[in-house]
């Protein structure tokens, strides 16, 4: 059902000056990224996000393409690369960052040891004025030294309606981390504030011919961990975040907290924000928002693809908030390699490694897995689908869900 024929916007426009403080639109936005630091005096290794936090549309798998009502994060060009003046900066960010949501979130990519400085800006909920909803950055399982800097509102900053807050992180662990809002967190990772952070290692940096193990490494050569033997080398990889919406959530024409939360009940069933057989369209599947604009509101993809003999890092995330998942292929198997962001290796240093065609993880977990290509010809397809059979289902069509396919070119 299009939000259009509901309303939304004869109730938005006349109410977002009033949601909004009177100077949100020229309020200062500050987004900190030092050209240098102590810990990096020439500028390399240091990354700099802005992140708006706002609501959306996203576009679902089933016959009538039903457009459900979100929360997330969205990326907003840095200063540097607006091409606007300073002074009209605040006005560009918020207008970028308002109806952007994306499902999911902004991946972000980082090298070990990188500074990352990343500004939050809250834009407000455009489609529901009446909801003052400040937002965080909580990074899952992201070991860091400062609680101000993890989200967690008790003990951090939440960014109200027209503020900013940089945070600041040292990326010491390589691994596929997550992050999302912790401000009523059941509601707001519901709603889709949902995303990745993936650290790389340093292992990728090592000089050309350095010998690991008995392994030789070449210039180009990536890893999903430090190894330190290249048992995890890769040569493509893809993001496969599980989610799920109750569509009860999602209904912009009512409170977005259907209580009690007990009760909620998933009906899409998603990867990468998207259901079965939208996860295999290649390209970014695009809304048009409330007020006519067309919005990039799912734009990675699904679709797993490889040449033969090429190693696949799949980075498989569960940011589901009712139920654990389960995925499994019916080709080649997935070699597991990290759990949580830690390589599998025991207290002596040896590979605990698993190679299985099935993986479960519950909310909040993370694997790494990879799948070998070697002996494969080009044309064939295998499927990565949930074993919960009633979850291959767009809300009530017995068809789509959580399933994407694996090609080989």
């Amino acid at each position: 059902m299009n939000l259009l024929n509901r309303g939304i916007v004869t109730l938005a426009i006349p109410l977002l000056f009033v949601a909004l403080p009177a100077n949100a639109q020229d309020s200062p936005i500050y987004v900190q990224c030092p050209p240098t630091t102590d810990l990096h005096p020439s500028g390399d290794g240091i990354k700099c996000v802005h992140l708006s936090g706002g609501d959306g549309v996203a576009t679902m798998a089933d016959d009538d393409a039903e457009e459900m009502y979100i929360f997330s994060f969205a990326e907003i060009p840095l200063p540097a690369d607006a091409g606007v003046p300073a002074n009209e900066y605040p006005g560009f960010a918020m207008e970028q960052g308002m109806l952007a949501a994306e499902a999911p979130a902004p991946t972000i990519v980082v090298d070990e040891d990188d500074e990352l400085f990343l500004t939050l800006t809250n834009v407000g909920m455009v489609m529901r004025p009446d909801l003052f909803d400040p937002h965080t950055v909580h990074w899952h399982g992201f070991p860091e030294a400062s609680s101000v800097f993890d989200g967690v509102p008790d003990a951090s900053i939440s960014v109200n309606m027209g503020a900013s807050l940089t945070y600041y992180y040292l990326a010491k662990d390589a691994g596929t981390y997550m992050y999302h809002c912790h401000v009523e967190a059941t509601e707001h990772m519901q709603m889709g504030m949902l995303g990745n952070l993936w650290v790389r290692p340093r292992q990728n940096k090592l000089p050309d011919d350095t010998d690991l193990n008995g392994f030789t490494h070449q210039t180009g050569f990536t890893y999903a961990y430090n190894d330190g033997d290249g048992s995890t080398r890769y040569d493509v990889e893809y993001p496969i975040q599980i989610g799920s919406f109750d569509p009860d959530f999602h209904d912009a024409s009512f409170e977005v907290q259907p209580l009690p939360f007990a009760a909620m009940e998933d009906r899409y069933f998603l990867l990468n924000g998207r259901g079965y057989p939208d996860t295999v369209n290649a390209g970014v599947i695009s809304t048009v928002d409330p007020l006519g604009a067309v919005q990039e509101s799912q734009p990675v993809t699904s679709l797993v693809t490889a040449n033969p003999d090429e190693k696949i890092l799949l980075r498989i995330s569960n940011l589901n908030v009712t139920v654990f998942n389960t995925l499994a292929t019916n080709g080649p198997p997935m070699l597991v390699v990290g759990r949580d962001a830690r390589l599998l290796r025991d207290g002596a240093g040896a590979n605990m490694y698993y190679s299985t065609n099935s993986l479960t993880l519950g909310g909040g977990q993370s694997a790494d897995v990879i799948i070998d290509t070697t002996g494969l010809t080009s044309g064939q397809t295998f499927f990565l689908y949930t074993t919960n059979l009633d979850r291959l289902a767009n809300d009530d069509e017995n068809f789509g869900g959580m399933m994407t396919e694996i090609r080989i070119n």
